[in-house]
């Protein structure tokens, strides 16, 4: 169960770090999705102690293309 807390928080720390670099940077929407996958491979280092191996690697991909995801269905919903 914590490894899925810890995903799900991990996920909304990529969203609201991506948003404030998009705001700050003035970031265009085309790089969001890069962006959220760089933040999330970052994030998840971070989180695991910078332990390297494949399922880090994956776990940190997961979140950031979740965080992307998100993202987008956010855009839907103001629309």
């Amino acid at each position: 169960m914590e490894a899925i807390t810890s995903f799900g928080v991990l996920v909304v720390i990529t969203t609201a770090v991506v948003e404030v670099l998009k705001r700050a940077t003035g970031l265009n929407k085309k790089f969001i999705p890069l962006t959220s996958l760089i933040v999330g491979l970052i994030l998840n280092f971070i989180a695991v102690g910078f332990y390297f191996n494949s399922i880090t690697i994956l776990t940190g991909i997961a979140i950031g293309l979740s965080a992307a995801g998100l993202f987008d269905q956010t855009k839907l919903l103001k629309k």
